[in-house]
Formats: structure tokens, C-alpha cells, sequence
């Protein structure tokens, strides 16, 4: 799947406006230097004096839900459940009988009515409804899709973490023909945006889900498909191995890690946490949720990590990632904490010291900004920490657990490098990252394009290491590489 030689003519590199060639053969960069007279057989591209720079990952995406998210009525403006009650209404008349009404994007952590049963019964009639919330943590459903799902005598209708991702789970549950062509158009939309590479982190079996796509010829997306707890065994049976490539992919598709979510999420208050979340001081989960206690984490992390499957553990709130942390200390083993949303200042050393990456999704913030403010007041100097996790050595990988943020390493970027969106002042803008660790953490680590570095490769309009946040959140990429194949081209 590689291109036999090219070279990329007349390009520049971030920070230079010197003009080079880059020479690629079996998949990897040869050469870099200025230009020259074409080689008699050698195909080559002119860049037009653009920017060639490193390929980019997203580290953690949902892919099947960020493909069916178009699909799903958009409740990402909605500021009550009275707007979302008036959305579903309308929508209703134009469903079909006997099909789900689906929607996705609701946050409801700063809503002045809350999530009912009866308010989306009354919008909705008999049928059925289910929508999700924006974090992915809760489910909000009416009477018929209740009872369709098993919940028939729930009181509010607001179904958090494992109920809510059973339901999830379930909306997913499409022929697999019609769900790999939404992967397949979703895939490709990401190539354009410079993306070589996803962690894959679905509740699903997505070794063979990936295996098959690819077979089947979505070939523009490199993919580290990740396994959870329901899984784990059927992944060390067959002898998967984080890294090593499945069969039938062309080494496109590798085993991933083993996900284990340990706590819940801000905007459904169910991050674990050191500190009661205000207004429920005193009341079951104030501090929101464990939901997974640290003795049964440790046993499944060494399970995981002794069979050869590195461990990704979410953890939101400083409680669950302090946890995390004694867990990978306990083990051993190195890994990745998905999130890392809230910390203790005592803790940030800790994930250089025990070799952790630090999985984090920057849009996030500016999602989050004012429900951080109102439910971790006086601790938001420790929340959705860049810059402080940076000065202490981590490792840092960018995503954006699209589709909670849109699958987009510009939008990614910009919020790292600008802490904000919309005209907005910047949000503890402190932990603003420089641009060049921003891309490398989007990278892999690579802050540019180097000899000997395999050929994933992007191209851009706009040097990112001078471009305004404004211009990085919509920066024009003009073509996209694999190991020296164009999986994206305008050029």
C-alpha cells in the first residue's frame, strides 16, 4: 500500500520559507534538500510552495458514532429541555412510523429545567426517542424507547453511564454494509483534514470491524482499534498485541489498547473527584462515580498488560486519575490516561515518572469552560492542564473523542494553542501550548518532517507554526499521505 518513489517538489517546511524537494521511496522519506532536476522515471508532485508537515492523529474517536452523528438530530445549541422538547417535536413529524428518533449533542449541566420523562413524552407521542448527551455519558429517552430498551419503569428518563452506553451500544446495532459506507465517507472527510491516523475506542469489537473495512477498501485511515473489558479475553485468545498489525489490513490496522473507563463525566457530574460537586453536597455520588472499584482495575490492567495489550484508562475527575495513577504504579506498566480533565498539582509529575501518556482533547475545554466553572469552581487553575503537564515532562497526545468534539486536528490544535472559540476571552489561558508542541502531540511526536521518518505526510496552505488560532481552526490541507500514497489530493 506504499508508493514505489515520489517526490514532493518545491515545498516548505513549518518555520522556513526555504523552498525543498522530498525525495520518498518504499514508503519513507529519502531525502531532503533543495531543489533539483527530476529524476527520468521518477514520479514527482509540485506543492506550489506550500507547507509539508507531519501527518496527523486523532487519539481517541468514537468513529462509528461520529459516523452516524449527521445523521442524528443536532441538539449541540440547545440551552434548556424546553428547546430540546420544541426540536424533537419537529423532527417528529417528519420520522417515519416504527424508526428511532435519534438525537446527539444536548449538555445539560447548566440547564434551568432539567432532563424529564414527560417533557419529551409530550413532544413525542408513542414514538420512539432517544437522545444522547454531548459528553456521551448519558442518555435522555421517552416512554416508548424506555420500554423498547428495558427501562420501562424509569422515573426521569435520563439513563447515565452504563445504562446509558448499553442504549448507545444499541443504536449502533446497523447492518454492517450500511454502517462501513458512513465509515467510509467519515474516513475520508478526515484524510482532508490532514489525519493519517485514529485510535479507535468504540464499544465493539473493532479489530475484526476494522479488519473488514479495510479489507473492503477503506484504506485512507491508519487505526489502532482498542478493545474494553468484554473483549479483553476474546483479544489475548488470539494472541493480539498492541502494535502488531491484523491480518488482512496491509498493516494499515493494529491491536490498540485495552479501554477501561473508570469514572464518569463533567457535564453529567459523575467525574470522580476529591471535592463534592456543589448543590449535591450531602447526597448519594457527590462526588460523582467509581465505576470501576481499584482492586478490579488493577487485575484487569495486569491481565491486559501481561498479555501484551497496553492499558488506556479514562479518567475525568483527580480522584479517578489519582486512582489511575497508583493503578499503573501498582502494575508496572506503561499506558495512557484517556482525559485527564481535572488533576492534582501533586499528580502531574507522576505521568513522566511511570511513563503515561497524557490523552487529552483540548476542544473539550472551550465545551466545558462554563460548567467547570460552575461545578469544579475553585479548582479550574487544575482543569484541562497543557501547559502544566507539559512543564513536567509528559508525554501529551491530542484527539478529540469525536464525536463529543468534531474529528478535526485544526479545531484540536487551535483550542490547545488559543484556549478559545467564538470571540470568547481565552480560558485559563496559562495552559496554552505553542504550536509546535501542539503539532507534535497531534503527530506522534514529530514537530516536522525529517529523513528516515516514514512517509505520512500532510500538506498544507498556511505555515502552521506562524498561523493565527483563528486560521489554524480552519486551515485549508491540500493533500494528505500514507507511507507515501495520497489517501487525499488537490494539488
Amino acid at each position: 500500500m506504499t508508493q514505489a518513489s515520489l517526490t514532493l517538489r518545491n515545498g516548505r517546511l513549518p518555520g522556513s520559507d526555504e523552498r525543498v524537494d522530498v525525495t520518498i521511496s518504499g514508503g519513507v522519506i529519502r531525502r531532503i534538500g533543495y531543489r533539483d532536476k527530476a529524476t527520468p522515471g521518477q514520479e514527482s508532485v509540485d506543492l506550489g510552495e506550500r507547507w509539508l508537515i507531519p501527518g496527523l492523529w486523532d487519539n481517541h474517536v468514537h468513529f462509528s458514532q461520529w459516523a452516524q452523528t449527521a445523521r442524528r438530530l443536532d441538539l449541540s445549541a440547545t440551552a434548556s429541555a424546553a428547546e430540546v422538547a420544541a426540536l424533537v417535536r419537529e423532527r417528529v413529524r417528519e420520522t417515519p412510523p416504527g424508526e428511532t428518533l435519534v438525537g446527539f449533542g444536548f449538555r445539560d449541566g447548566l440547564w434551568p429545567d432539567a432532563p424529564g420523562r414527560a417533557v419529551i413524552d409530550d413532544a413525542s407521542g408513542g414514538l420512539p426517542v432517544v437522545l444522547v448527551s454531548g459528553d456521551l455519558h448519558s442518555c435522555w429517552l421517552n416512554s416508548a424507547a424506555l420500554a423498547a430498551h428495558g427501562f420501562p419503569d424509569h422515573p426521569t428518563g435520563l439513563l447515565r453511564e452504563d445504562d446509558a452506553f448499553a442504549v448507545v451500544n444499541a443504536l449502533g446495532t446497523v447492518p454492517d454494509a450500511v454502517m462501513d459506507g458512513w465509515v467510509d465517507t467519515a474516513a475520508r472527510a478526515a484524510a482532508a483534514r490532514g489525519v493519517v491516523g485514529i485510535v479507535e475506542m468504540e464499544m465493539a469489537w473493532n479489530p475484526g470491524d476494522w479488519q473488514r473495512r479495510i479489507e473492503a477498501g477503506t484504506d485512507v485511515l491508519r487505526v489502532e482499534a482498542s478493545v474494553y473489558s468484554q473483549h479483553l479475553e476474546q483479544a489475548i485468545a488470539l494472541g493480539l498485541r498492541s502494535g502488531a498489525a491484523l491480518d488482512g489490513t496491509g498493516g494499515l490496522a493494529v491491536m490498540g489498547p485495552f479501554k477501561v473507563i473508570t469514572d464518569g463525566s463533567l457535564n453529567t457530574r459523575t467525574a470522580y473527584c476529591f471535592d463534592e460537586y456543589p448543590g449535591l453536597e450531602g447526597t448519594a455520588g457527590s462526588h460523582g462515580l467509581l465505576t470501576v472499584p481499584h482492586d478490579r482495575l488493577v487485575s484487569l490492567m495486569r491481565r491486559a498488560a501481561a498479555n501484551g495489550i497496553r492499558p488506556a484508562v479514562h479518567a475525568i475527575g483527580d480522584r479517578a486519575n489519582s486512582l489511575a495513577l497508583d493503578a499503573f504504579a501498582e502494575v508496572g506498566c506503561e499506558g495512557s490516561i484517556e482525559h485527564a480533565q481535572l488533576l492534582r498539582d501533586e499528580d502531574l509529575a507522576r505521568f513522566a515518572a511511570l511513563g503515561i501518556i497524557a490523552s487529552v482533547q483540548p476542544e473539550q475545554a472551550l465545551d466545558d469552560r462554563d460548567v467547570a466553572d460552575r461545578y469544579w469552581v475553585g479548582r479550574t487553575g487544575r482543569a484541562f492542564v497543557l501547559k502544566a503537564l507539559l512543564d513536567a515532562r509528559a508525554t501529551l497526545a491530542l484527539g478529540s473523542d469525536a464525536p463529543v468534539a468534531p474529528l478535526d486536528p485544526w479545531v484540536t490544535i487551535a483550542a490547545a494553542v488559543g484556549r478559545t472559540r467564538g470571540g470568547r476571552e481565552p480560558w485559563q489561558p496559562g495552559q496554552a501550548i505553542s504550536r509546535q508542541a501542539a503539532l507534535g502531540a497531534s503527530a506522534r511526536g514529530r514537530h516536522g518532517v525529517s529523513v528516515g521518518d516514514l512517509a505520512d505526510l500532510a500538506v498544507c496552505e498556511t505555515d502552521p507554526f506562524v498561523a493565527s488560532v483563528t486560521d489554524l481552526r480552519r486551515m485549508p490541507v491540500a493533500a494528505t499521505l500514507i507511507a507515501g500514497r495520497f489517501t487525499h489530493n488537490t494539488l
